[in-house]
Protein backbone atom coordinates (compact mmCIF):
# COMPACT_ATOMS: atom_id res chain seq x y z
CA UNK A 1 0.00 0.00 0.00
CA UNK A 2 1.12 3.34 -0.86
CA UNK A 3 2.58 5.91 1.68
CA UNK A 4 0.67 9.04 2.29
CA UNK A 5 2.09 11.93 3.17
CA UNK A 6 1.21 15.67 3.42
CA UNK A 7 3.93 17.04 1.76
CA UNK A 8 6.84 15.45 -0.66
CA UNK A 9 10.15 17.14 -1.61
CA UNK A 10 11.05 15.55 -4.43
CA UNK A 11 14.66 15.25 -6.48
CA UNK A 12 16.50 17.47 -4.21
CA UNK A 13 20.02 17.06 -2.92
CA UNK A 14 19.41 16.98 0.78
CA UNK A 15 22.69 18.02 2.75
CA UNK A 16 23.10 16.38 6.56
CA UNK A 17 25.34 14.94 8.67
CA UNK A 18 26.28 12.04 6.72
CA UNK A 19 26.58 14.09 3.55
CA UNK A 20 25.09 14.83 0.43
CA UNK A 21 22.84 12.92 -1.54
CA UNK A 22 19.64 12.98 -4.07
CA UNK A 23 16.73 12.01 -1.96
CA UNK A 24 13.04 12.41 -1.39
CA UNK A 25 11.80 13.87 1.80
CA UNK A 26 7.99 12.68 2.94
CA UNK A 27 6.75 14.63 5.72
CA UNK A 28 3.20 14.10 7.96
CA UNK A 29 2.19 16.26 11.08
CA UNK A 30 4.69 18.67 10.97
CA UNK A 31 7.71 16.08 10.98
CA UNK A 32 9.77 14.08 8.75
CA UNK A 33 8.43 10.49 8.23
CA UNK A 34 10.42 9.44 5.56
CA UNK A 35 13.61 9.58 3.32
CA UNK A 36 14.31 7.81 0.32
CA UNK A 37 12.72 7.46 -2.97
CA UNK A 38 8.74 7.49 -2.77
CA UNK A 39 7.87 7.34 -6.27
CA UNK A 40 5.31 5.88 -5.08
CA UNK A 41 3.74 7.91 -2.09
CA UNK A 42 1.09 10.03 -2.33
CA UNK A 43 0.92 13.80 -0.55
CA UNK A 44 -1.21 16.31 -0.36
CA UNK A 45 1.51 18.76 -1.74
CA UNK A 46 4.55 17.65 -3.86
CA UNK A 47 7.50 20.01 -4.55
CA UNK A 48 9.71 19.68 -6.83
CA UNK A 49 13.52 20.17 -5.46
CA UNK A 50 15.58 18.85 -8.82
CA UNK A 51 18.51 20.72 -9.20
CA UNK A 52 18.19 22.74 -5.69
CA UNK A 53 19.56 21.61 -2.12
CA UNK A 54 17.64 20.22 0.94
CA UNK A 55 19.09 21.66 3.98
CA UNK A 56 18.04 21.42 7.68
CA UNK A 57 16.38 24.91 8.27
CA UNK A 58 18.73 27.08 9.38
CA UNK A 59 18.82 28.20 13.11
CA UNK A 60 19.90 31.86 14.11
CA UNK A 61 20.61 32.16 17.35
CA UNK A 62 21.47 35.80 17.90
CA UNK A 63 18.64 38.52 16.72
CA UNK A 64 18.13 41.34 18.53
CA UNK A 65 13.88 42.04 17.68
CA UNK A 66 13.62 45.16 19.21
CA UNK A 67 10.15 44.21 20.80
CA UNK A 68 9.03 45.75 23.26
CA UNK A 69 9.91 49.16 23.71
CA UNK A 70 12.54 49.93 20.37
CA UNK A 71 9.44 49.25 17.96
CA UNK A 72 10.21 51.73 15.40
CA UNK A 73 13.32 49.99 14.12
CA UNK A 74 11.86 46.19 14.50
CA UNK A 75 9.42 43.69 15.82
CA UNK A 76 8.94 40.39 16.00
CA UNK A 77 6.63 40.49 13.02
CA UNK A 78 9.23 42.17 10.71
CA UNK A 79 12.25 40.72 12.05
CA UNK A 80 10.56 36.65 11.74
CA UNK A 81 9.59 38.18 8.49
CA UNK A 82 13.28 38.52 7.35
CA UNK A 83 14.21 35.51 8.78
CA UNK A 84 12.06 33.73 6.48
CA UNK A 85 12.76 35.88 3.69
CA UNK A 86 15.98 34.53 3.62
CA UNK A 87 15.77 31.08 4.69
CA UNK A 88 15.95 31.09 8.71
CA UNK A 89 13.41 28.39 10.70
CA UNK A 90 14.24 29.84 13.80
CA UNK A 91 15.80 32.46 16.09
CA UNK A 92 16.77 32.92 19.66
CA UNK A 93 16.32 36.86 20.28
CA UNK A 94 17.67 38.81 22.81
CA UNK A 95 17.01 40.70 26.12
CA UNK A 96 18.23 43.98 25.70
CA UNK A 97 14.62 44.77 25.32
CA UNK A 98 12.50 48.00 26.85
CA UNK A 99 11.39 46.39 29.48
CA UNK A 100 14.26 43.63 29.60
CA UNK A 101 13.87 40.14 29.43
CA UNK A 102 15.18 39.50 33.13
CA UNK A 103 12.13 37.85 35.12
CA UNK A 104 9.19 34.74 34.74
CA UNK A 105 7.05 38.30 33.53
CA UNK A 106 9.10 39.71 30.88
CA UNK A 107 9.42 36.02 29.46
CA UNK A 108 5.92 35.45 29.19
CA UNK A 109 4.73 38.53 27.95
CA UNK A 110 7.66 37.86 24.92
CA UNK A 111 6.32 34.32 24.34
CA UNK A 112 2.75 35.28 23.76
CA UNK A 113 3.75 38.65 21.43
CA UNK A 114 5.96 35.83 19.18
CA UNK A 115 2.96 32.81 18.75
CA UNK A 116 1.54 32.64 15.82
CA UNK A 117 2.51 36.01 15.33
CA UNK A 118 6.40 35.23 14.66
CA UNK A 119 6.55 33.78 11.34
CA UNK A 120 9.35 31.70 12.31
CA UNK A 121 9.89 29.38 15.43
CA UNK A 122 11.52 31.11 18.62
CA UNK A 123 13.27 31.02 21.67
CA UNK A 124 14.37 34.15 24.15
CA UNK A 125 17.45 34.93 25.78
CA UNK A 126 16.95 35.95 29.23
CA UNK A 127 18.92 38.64 30.51
CA UNK A 128 21.66 37.80 33.45
CA UNK A 129 21.76 40.80 35.88
CA UNK A 130 23.22 41.52 39.71
CA UNK A 131 19.71 41.03 40.68
CA UNK A 132 18.36 38.20 39.10
CA UNK A 133 21.29 36.10 40.09
CA UNK A 134 19.50 33.73 42.45
CA UNK A 135 16.25 33.26 40.38
CA UNK A 136 18.68 32.50 37.19
CA UNK A 137 18.33 28.72 37.97
CA UNK A 138 13.99 28.67 37.66
CA UNK A 139 13.76 31.34 34.85
CA UNK A 140 16.48 29.39 32.42
CA UNK A 141 13.95 26.36 32.12
CA UNK A 142 10.95 28.08 31.79
CA UNK A 143 8.99 27.27 28.72
CA UNK A 144 10.86 29.73 25.65
CA UNK A 145 14.15 30.31 27.34
CA UNK A 146 16.93 30.01 25.10
CA UNK A 147 19.17 29.75 28.50
CA UNK A 148 20.78 32.86 30.06
CA UNK A 149 22.77 35.74 28.57
CA UNK A 150 25.23 37.71 30.05
CA UNK A 151 26.89 41.16 28.49
CA UNK A 152 30.18 41.83 30.18
CA UNK A 153 30.46 45.42 27.89
CA UNK A 154 28.26 47.45 25.73
CA UNK A 155 25.58 47.73 27.56
CA UNK A 156 23.44 49.91 30.12
CA UNK A 157 21.39 49.34 33.70
CA UNK A 158 21.28 46.03 35.13
CA UNK A 159 21.94 44.00 31.99
CA UNK A 160 25.72 45.22 32.58
CA UNK A 161 27.23 42.81 34.66
CA UNK A 162 31.12 43.82 34.07
CA UNK A 163 32.86 42.34 37.10
CA UNK A 164 34.13 38.76 38.12
CA UNK A 165 31.72 38.27 40.99
CA UNK A 166 28.93 39.05 39.57
CA UNK A 167 29.71 37.19 36.73
CA UNK A 168 30.82 34.35 38.64
CA UNK A 169 27.47 34.79 40.61
CA UNK A 170 25.10 34.12 37.78
CA UNK A 171 27.52 31.06 36.38
CA UNK A 172 27.56 29.35 40.31
CA UNK A 173 23.87 29.29 39.79
CA UNK A 174 22.71 27.93 36.33
CA UNK A 175 23.07 24.55 34.57
CA UNK A 176 22.48 25.52 31.17
CA UNK A 177 25.01 26.99 28.42
CA UNK A 178 24.98 30.65 28.93
CA UNK A 179 26.12 33.05 26.30
CA UNK A 180 28.25 36.26 26.53
CA UNK A 181 28.86 39.56 24.90
CA UNK A 182 32.75 39.77 26.12
CA UNK A 183 34.03 43.06 26.40
CA UNK A 184 36.25 44.33 29.18
CA UNK A 185 33.84 47.24 29.82
CA UNK A 186 36.52 48.52 32.10
CA UNK A 187 38.97 48.73 29.68
CA UNK A 188 36.25 50.28 27.07
CA UNK A 189 35.35 53.28 29.86
CA UNK A 190 39.27 54.07 30.27
CA UNK A 191 39.78 54.17 26.64
CA UNK A 192 37.21 56.51 25.51
CA UNK A 193 39.00 59.19 24.80
CA UNK A 194 40.38 57.16 21.42
CA UNK A 195 37.07 57.41 19.71
CA UNK A 196 37.30 60.29 16.95
CA UNK A 197 34.29 62.78 16.19
CA UNK A 198 33.07 61.85 13.13
CA UNK A 199 35.18 58.66 12.11
CA UNK A 200 33.86 55.92 12.82
CA UNK A 201 37.42 54.38 11.64
CA UNK A 202 38.26 54.86 15.63
CA UNK A 203 35.63 52.34 16.63
CA UNK A 204 38.10 49.04 16.55
CA UNK A 205 40.33 51.38 17.81
CA UNK A 206 38.97 52.15 20.95
CA UNK A 207 36.94 48.83 20.99
CA UNK A 208 40.26 46.99 20.35
CA UNK A 209 41.28 43.47 20.36
CA UNK A 210 42.90 43.50 23.38
CA UNK A 211 39.23 44.68 25.36
CA UNK A 212 37.63 41.63 23.32
CA UNK A 213 40.61 39.54 24.61
CA UNK A 214 40.95 40.30 27.74
CA UNK A 215 37.69 39.77 29.20
CA UNK A 216 37.45 36.17 26.96
CA UNK A 217 40.08 35.36 29.29
CA UNK A 218 38.31 36.42 32.08
CA UNK A 219 35.42 34.75 31.21
CA UNK A 220 36.69 31.45 30.91
CA UNK A 221 38.66 31.24 33.85
CA UNK A 222 35.33 32.06 36.15
CA UNK A 223 33.73 29.20 33.85
CA UNK A 224 36.46 27.06 35.11
CA UNK A 225 36.21 27.85 38.61
CA UNK A 226 32.41 27.24 38.59
CA UNK A 227 32.53 24.51 36.23
CA UNK A 228 29.41 26.32 34.05
CA UNK A 229 29.22 25.81 30.21
CA UNK A 230 29.77 29.10 28.34
CA UNK A 231 29.14 30.34 24.98
CA UNK A 232 31.36 33.43 23.20
CA UNK A 233 28.91 35.40 20.83
CA UNK A 234 30.86 37.22 18.23
CA UNK A 235 34.26 36.44 18.47
CA UNK A 236 35.83 39.32 16.43
CA UNK A 237 39.86 38.38 17.02
CA UNK A 238 42.31 36.24 15.80
CA UNK A 239 43.77 36.14 19.39
CA UNK A 240 40.78 34.66 20.93
CA UNK A 241 40.13 32.55 18.17
CA UNK A 242 43.45 31.09 19.17
CA UNK A 243 42.77 31.17 23.05
CA UNK A 244 39.03 29.29 22.81
CA UNK A 245 41.13 26.76 21.02
CA UNK A 246 42.55 25.76 24.20
CA UNK A 247 39.41 25.98 25.91
CA UNK A 248 36.64 23.63 24.00
CA UNK A 249 36.22 21.72 26.88
CA UNK A 250 34.01 24.53 28.64
CA UNK A 251 33.88 27.37 25.89
CA UNK A 252 31.92 27.19 22.63
CA UNK A 253 31.86 30.49 20.37
CA UNK A 254 30.10 32.11 17.50
CA UNK A 255 31.16 33.92 13.76
CA UNK A 256 28.97 36.32 12.40
CA UNK A 257 28.75 36.70 8.54
CA UNK A 258 29.86 40.73 9.13
CA UNK A 259 33.03 39.66 10.95
CA UNK A 260 33.98 37.05 8.37
CA UNK A 261 33.28 39.07 4.93
CA UNK A 262 33.81 42.76 5.72
CA UNK A 263 37.28 44.16 6.48
CA UNK A 264 39.07 47.25 7.90
CA UNK A 265 39.35 50.29 6.94
CA UNK A 266 38.11 49.78 3.56
CA UNK A 267 34.38 48.98 4.72
CA UNK A 268 34.66 52.21 7.19
CA UNK A 269 35.56 53.98 4.19
CA UNK A 270 32.98 52.97 2.06
CA UNK A 271 30.25 52.21 4.77
CA UNK A 272 31.00 54.80 7.79
CA UNK A 273 28.44 54.12 10.13
CA UNK A 274 26.83 51.44 8.82
CA UNK A 275 29.14 48.70 9.49
CA UNK A 276 29.54 49.89 13.13
CA UNK A 277 29.32 47.18 15.73
CA UNK A 278 30.04 45.93 19.07
CA UNK A 279 32.67 43.73 18.77
CA UNK A 280 33.93 46.25 15.82
CA UNK A 281 34.57 44.73 12.24
CA UNK A 282 38.28 44.73 11.90
CA UNK A 283 41.33 44.38 9.75
CA UNK A 284 42.56 41.28 7.74
CA UNK A 285 44.43 39.85 9.88
CA UNK A 286 41.56 39.72 12.23
CA UNK A 287 39.55 38.17 9.42
CA UNK A 288 41.86 35.75 8.47
CA UNK A 289 42.39 34.55 12.10
CA UNK A 290 38.82 33.67 12.11
CA UNK A 291 38.64 31.77 8.94
CA UNK A 292 41.73 29.67 10.43
CA UNK A 293 38.85 29.33 13.43
CA UNK A 294 36.30 27.67 11.10
CA UNK A 295 38.77 25.67 9.09
CA UNK A 296 40.39 23.89 12.30
CA UNK A 297 36.94 23.62 14.01
CA UNK A 298 37.00 25.94 16.62
CA UNK A 299 34.33 28.32 15.47
CA UNK A 300 30.85 26.40 16.15
CA UNK A 301 28.22 27.97 15.03
CA UNK A 302 27.09 30.65 12.61
CA UNK A 303 24.54 33.36 14.39
CA UNK A 304 23.56 37.40 12.66
CA UNK A 305 23.51 39.46 15.35
CA UNK A 306 21.01 40.89 14.01
CA UNK A 307 20.64 44.06 15.18
CA UNK A 308 18.93 47.10 13.45
CA UNK A 309 18.45 50.50 13.63
CA UNK A 310 17.01 53.23 11.59
CA UNK A 311 19.01 54.57 8.46
CA UNK A 312 18.44 58.44 10.34
CA UNK A 313 19.72 56.80 13.48
CA UNK A 314 22.88 55.14 11.68
CA UNK A 315 23.45 58.92 9.98
CA UNK A 316 24.52 60.24 13.42
CA UNK A 317 27.76 61.55 13.39
CA UNK A 318 30.17 58.77 15.16
CA UNK A 319 29.82 57.94 18.03
CA UNK A 320 27.18 58.84 18.69
CA UNK A 321 25.96 56.80 16.07
CA UNK A 322 23.94 53.19 17.44
CA UNK A 323 25.96 50.02 17.07
CA UNK A 324 24.03 47.34 14.80
CA UNK A 325 23.30 46.28 11.56
CA UNK A 326 20.30 44.28 9.95
CA UNK A 327 22.08 40.62 9.39
CA UNK A 328 19.20 37.48 9.59
CA UNK A 329 18.01 38.17 6.05
CA UNK A 330 21.51 37.98 4.62
CA UNK A 331 23.31 35.01 6.48
CA UNK A 332 22.19 32.24 4.18
CA UNK A 333 22.99 34.15 0.91
CA UNK A 334 26.30 35.80 2.41
CA UNK A 335 27.54 32.20 3.52
CA UNK A 336 26.43 30.33 0.91
CA UNK A 337 28.74 32.80 -1.15
CA UNK A 338 31.83 31.99 1.14
CA UNK A 339 30.76 27.96 0.04
CA UNK A 340 30.62 28.64 -3.57
CA UNK A 341 34.33 30.41 -3.35
CA UNK A 342 35.61 27.78 -1.53
CA UNK A 343 36.06 29.22 1.71
CA UNK A 344 33.74 26.51 3.66
CA UNK A 345 32.15 23.23 2.55
CA UNK A 346 28.47 22.87 2.41
CA UNK A 347 28.51 20.11 5.40
CA UNK A 348 30.17 22.81 7.02
CA UNK A 349 27.66 25.67 7.17
CA UNK A 350 24.85 23.06 7.63
CA UNK A 351 26.64 21.90 11.02
CA UNK A 352 27.33 25.35 12.03
CA UNK A 353 23.18 26.83 11.31
CA UNK A 354 21.36 23.66 12.30
CA UNK A 355 23.34 20.38 14.10
CA UNK A 356 25.65 22.58 16.00
CA UNK A 357 23.29 24.96 17.63
CA UNK A 358 20.95 21.83 18.39
CA UNK A 359 24.18 20.61 20.11
CA UNK A 360 25.22 22.89 22.09
CA UNK A 361 21.76 24.40 23.52
CA UNK A 362 20.08 21.12 23.73
CA UNK A 363 17.07 22.15 21.13
CA UNK A 364 14.51 19.05 20.99
CA UNK A 365 13.49 17.76 17.68
CA UNK A 366 16.00 20.46 15.43
CA UNK A 367 18.80 20.43 13.82
CA UNK A 368 18.72 17.60 11.00
CA UNK A 369 17.08 15.89 8.33
CA UNK A 370 16.01 12.54 10.16
CA UNK A 371 12.96 10.72 10.82
CA UNK A 372 11.22 12.25 13.69
CA UNK A 373 12.37 15.47 13.90
CA UNK A 374 10.34 19.00 12.83
CA UNK A 375 10.05 19.19 9.39
CA UNK A 376 12.11 22.38 9.14
CA UNK A 377 13.86 22.83 5.74
CA UNK A 378 15.74 25.43 4.23
CA UNK A 379 16.32 25.58 0.57
CA UNK A 380 18.60 26.51 -1.16
CA UNK A 381 19.58 26.94 -4.94
CA UNK A 382 23.64 27.17 -4.92
CA UNK A 383 23.67 28.11 -8.46
CA UNK A 384 22.08 31.29 -8.16
CA UNK A 385 23.09 34.41 -8.69
CA UNK A 386 21.48 37.34 -7.23
CA UNK A 387 22.32 41.03 -6.25
CA UNK A 388 21.63 42.18 -2.54
CA UNK A 389 19.22 44.83 -2.52
CA UNK A 390 18.36 47.20 0.09
CA UNK A 391 14.72 46.91 -0.88
CA UNK A 392 14.70 42.97 -1.00
CA UNK A 393 15.26 43.24 3.03
CA UNK A 394 11.93 43.00 5.32
CA UNK A 395 13.28 44.22 8.27
CA UNK A 396 11.58 47.25 9.33
CA UNK A 397 14.63 49.23 9.06
CA UNK A 398 15.02 48.04 4.89
CA UNK A 399 18.48 48.10 4.86
CA UNK A 400 21.89 46.14 4.85
CA UNK A 401 25.67 46.55 4.91
CA UNK A 402 25.44 44.58 1.62
CA UNK A 403 23.34 46.44 -0.90
CA UNK A 404 24.70 46.21 -4.15
CA UNK A 405 26.84 42.66 -3.40
CA UNK A 406 26.39 40.32 -5.86
CA UNK A 407 26.26 36.47 -4.10
CA UNK A 408 25.98 32.91 -6.09
CA UNK A 409 24.14 30.78 -3.42
CA UNK A 410 20.29 32.15 -2.52
CA UNK A 411 17.26 31.12 -0.46
CA UNK A 412 14.57 29.38 -2.55
CA UNK A 413 12.08 28.28 0.48
CA UNK A 414 11.61 27.98 3.58
CA UNK A 415 9.92 24.75 5.35
CA UNK A 416 8.85 25.07 9.07
CA UNK A 417 7.32 22.24 10.63
CA UNK A 418 5.87 21.01 7.15
CA UNK A 419 4.26 24.59 6.52
CA UNK A 420 6.07 26.14 3.72
CA UNK A 421 6.42 29.87 4.66
CA UNK A 422 8.10 31.15 2.17
CA UNK A 423 8.43 29.87 -1.52
CA UNK A 424 10.90 32.26 -4.37
CA UNK A 425 10.98 35.58 -2.68
CA UNK A 426 6.79 35.25 -1.93
CA UNK A 427 5.05 35.05 1.59
CA UNK A 428 2.74 31.95 0.98
CA UNK A 429 1.59 31.08 4.44
CA UNK A 430 0.42 33.07 7.52
CA UNK A 431 2.33 33.43 10.71
CA UNK A 432 2.52 30.03 12.58
CA UNK A 433 5.79 30.93 14.86
CA UNK A 434 6.26 28.84 17.80
CA UNK A 435 8.77 28.68 21.03
CA UNK A 436 11.02 26.18 20.77
CA UNK A 437 11.31 23.19 22.99
CA UNK A 438 14.86 22.09 24.32
CA UNK A 439 15.68 18.64 26.06
CA UNK A 440 16.80 20.26 28.87
CA UNK A 441 13.38 21.82 30.08
CA UNK A 442 10.92 19.25 28.88
CA UNK A 443 9.35 18.33 32.45
CA UNK A 444 9.00 21.81 32.46
CA UNK A 445 6.79 22.38 29.94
Amino acid sequence: MAKTFDMVLKGGTIVNQDGEGLCDLGIKGGRIAALGTLDAASAGTVVDCTGLHVLPGVIDTQVHFREPGLMHKEDLETGSLAAVMGGVTTVFEMPNTDPQTTNAETLADKVKRGTHRMHCDFAFWVGGTHENAAELKELERLPGAAGVKVFMGSSTGSLLVEDDAGVEAILSQIGRRAAFHSEDEMMLRERRDLRVENDPMSHPVWRSAEVAMRCTERLVRIARKTGARIHVLHISTKEEMRFLAKHKDVASCEVTPHHLTLVAPECYERLGTLVQMNPPVRDLAHRDGLWWGMAQGVADILGSDHAPHTLEEKAKPYPASPSGMTGVQTLVPIMLDHVNAGRMSLERFVDMTSAGPARLFGIAGKGRIAVGYDADVTVVDLKRRETLRNSWIASRSQWTPYDGVTVTGWPVGTIIRGNRVMWEGELVANSQGEVVRFSETLAHE
